[in-house]
């Protein structure tokens, strides 16, 4: 599969948990119809989780049965994947990827209330201040695809559907 095959691009958001993506992808896919494909609910339906990790509370997932069963979508395009980890898919689906930051905070406030405590909770809160999933997309992917959005009040959860939108209506009109 090759990006050039693709009418319409497929997008990668990404983040630590509590950073909005969920809530960025929801208004981004009715905004534009694009796929909103939500990897942990993916997952779950499709047997793609191997067991439970009680010290973060979670599923594990079966990566490789997720992209097996991905495959035919991500080759059609128009899909806005939306997912906290991002170095195991591969770099073909994506056409650019968006990391979502915000400060932490925000962060911790959002993830208390989702009821992450302990190592979980801290571990996340970690993760945010060192920029993980940030590095994790440089690694794994082309730099000029890989962009940091801030993403600390709904005026900036706006601004970057926006963003997305205009970098959506670029990528058309360039056939890219």
């Amino acid at each position: 599969m090759q990006n050039s095959r693709r009418n319409v691009p497929n997008i990668l958001i990404t983040g630590t948990p509590g950073v909005g993506k969920s809530t960025l992808c929801k208004k981004l896919s009715e905004l534009t119809g694009l796929r909103w494909l939500e990897i942990s609910t993916i997952a779950k339906e499709n047997g793609c989780i191997t067991e439970y990790d009680p010290v973060y509370q979670c599923s594990v997932l079966d990566e490789d049965k997720l992209m097996d069963g991905m495959e035919e979508a991500m080759c059609n395009g128009g899909n806005i994947v939306d997912y906290h980890g991002c170095d195991f898919f591969p770099k073909r689906w994506f056409d650019i990827i968006f990391v979502l930051r915000t400060n932490n905070t925000a962060l911790y406030d959002r993830l208390t209330q989702r009821g992450y405590v302990g190592k979980k909770l801290e571990d996340n809160i970690d993760c945010e201040i060192f920029q993980v999933i940030l590095e994790e997309a440089k690694e794994s992917y082309d730099h000029d695809i890989v962009h940091e959005l801030k993403n600390d009040t709904y005026d900036e959860l706006n601004e970057n559907v926006q963003k997305i939108c205009v970098w959506l209506e670029q990528w058309v009109s360039q056939g890219m």
